[in-house]
């Protein structure tokens, strides 16, 4: 009775030939090597190449070589040198390993146990740096035709999808790969003045050769930066970041929001979606003042979850908007915890001037903003207006 071995290689050229049909009918830029000769048989090559390397060193039992890698390299250049948009070639991976798991379970040979571990076992421990190998050529063959600011936007965008080859893009953009990075979002509010797209990349390749981090605009009115955090003094994460941000929101010329998060690499795609929670809780400023946390706003955060809450708060503090600067003046006194002295010197006004206004908040909302419930429920409103979120 023939082995796996044997019964996969018999079939290299059929399997290779349903899984780029597979390709031409579910990626549409696939689609065209039905009608391009040239196309197809290169695409089919591979298919056909890869294969059968994979049983051969799978039955052998040895890794792909540096020979290997170079090869799938040199393919992956090619498909991005074509033009072969990014988000086709990582479905076509996607795709050819689904194709490959399924074609080693369904091979006729799979009562050959030790075989089947044998090819499951070196597919699953070398997937990873095949396909890495192709990303990075793919990206070298795109570059001809991208701007250096396009590659570090793609470099980005490969990170925050938790893509394996992101960090070999980067160290290959001359950018530093660290272990971690502090995800950082600035929330723009919406206006009839957020750039429109063309501005937008104006706006943003200076601050990717200056600042020398990915970053990408990823919706109109919000952009992303990830800054490194492998700094073991978070202070100067911070104040990275938020220099960072201050420089952009003044080349955007509006005031900003920013929201921070910490992850490490291959599961930024989650720390993104914190900073974004982060950044919708956060006040915005011109420039902006702090990078905000979750630590920093979780309340808010639980607001957003809650518009019946969110609404409840509005309407209890609703009555601050009649008061001369008194959110200004909350917002300066709970900065200071609530020292008097710091908060009147940050407001430019007499002590006596600031006491008038707290006792002001208190007849109109019925809350001491010195008191527990009252640095509980004003702090959290001035956040709140501070970022807009209530008109």
């Amino acid at each position: 009775m023939r082995d796996i071995f044997d019964v996969l290689e018999s079939q290299v050229t059929a399997n290779a030939k349903n899984a780029v049909e597979t390709y031409a009918k579910e990626l549409p830029e696939y689609h065209r090597a039905r009608n391009d000769a040239r196309l197809y048989d290169a695409i089919m090559e591979f298919a056909v190449s890869i294969r059968r390397r994979t049983i051969s060193l799978a039955r052998e039992g040895v890794p792909l070589s540096d020979e290997d890698l170079a090869f799938i390299t040199s393919i992956g250049q090619d498909r991005g040198a074509k033009g072969f948009s990014e988000s086709s070639q990582r479905n076509a991976l996607t795709l050819h390993t689904s194709s490959m798991l399924r074609e080693i379970s369904e091979a006729p040979a799979t009562q050959d146990m030790d075989g089947l571990l044998r090819m499951v076992t070196w597919f699953s421990a070398q997937a990873g740096t095949a396909r890495g190998a192709y990303v990075l050529g793919f990206e070298k063959g795109r570059s001809r035709a991208l701007s250096a600011a396009a590659r570090v936007q793609a470099c980005a965008r490969m990170l925050l999808a938790d893509d394996p080859a992101a960090p070999d893009i980067a160290c290959d953009l001359g950018l530093p790969a660290p272990g971690r990075y502090a995800v950082t979002v600035l929330r723009f509010p919406a206006s009839r003045s957020l750039p429109d797209s063309g501005t937008r990349a104006a706006l943003l390749e200076p601050f990717l050769m200056s600042h020398r981090v990915p970053m990408l605009w990823r919706r109109p009115e919000e952009c992303v930066a990830l800054v490194p955090a492998d700094d073991t003094d978070p202070a100067a994460v911070d104040r990275r970041v938020l220099a960072l941000a201050r420089d952009f929101s003044a080349a955007v010329g509006l005031p900003c929001a920013v929201g921070t998060a910490t992850g490490a690499v291959s599961s930024l795609a989650e720390t993104v979606q914190t900073a974004r929670l982060v950044s919708r809780a956060a006040p915005a400023a011109s420039p902006p003042d702090r990078a905000c946390t979750a630590a920093d706003v979780f309340v808010e955060m639980g607001l957003v979850q809650l518009p019946q809450l969110d609404d409840w708060l509005r309407d209890l503090t609703r009555r601050l908007a009649e008061g001369p600067d008194l959110v200004a003046t909350l917002d300066a006194y709970y900065r200071a915890d609530m020292n008097r002295l710091r908060a009147a010197t940050a407001l430019h006004v007499h002590p006596r001037t600031l006491d008038y206004r707290l006792r002001r908040v208190r007849a109109l909302t019925g809350v001491d903003p010195g008191s527990t419930r009252g640095v509980r429920l004003l702090s959290t409103a001035v956040t709140r207006l501070r970022a807009g979120a209530w008109g």
